[in-house]
């Protein structure tokens, strides 16, 4: 079971930088999960795809598709409990 992070965020988005550092220290720990950042200036048809509305919104999906998607900037243990429910 592949379990993938989607960071779909901007340069000129405060609350991204704010997310940043919560991410790297998750990545560091999960091993398994693949993290993607996604600039949505650069990458608006994935945006689009996932309906993207506002930033920073995270995305946890595995093989089956969307586990859980959070929008605003979001903390390391409600994270985790989404990675953990995708199969990680």
């Amino acid at each position: 079971m592949t379990v993938t992070l989607k960071d779909f965020y901007a340069d000129w988005c405060g609350p991204c930088k704010t997310q940043d550092p919560i991410l790297e220290e998750l990545e560091t720990e999960w091993e398994d999960v693949e993290f993607e950042k996604v600039n949505v200036d650069e990458e608006q048809d994935v945006a689009n795809e996932y309906q993207v509305r506002s930033l920073p919104t995270l995305i946890v999906e595995n093989d089956d598709g969307i586990v859980d998607r959070f929008v605003g900037v979001t903390q390391a243990d409600d994270i985790e409990d989404a990675l953990q429910k995708a199969g990680a």
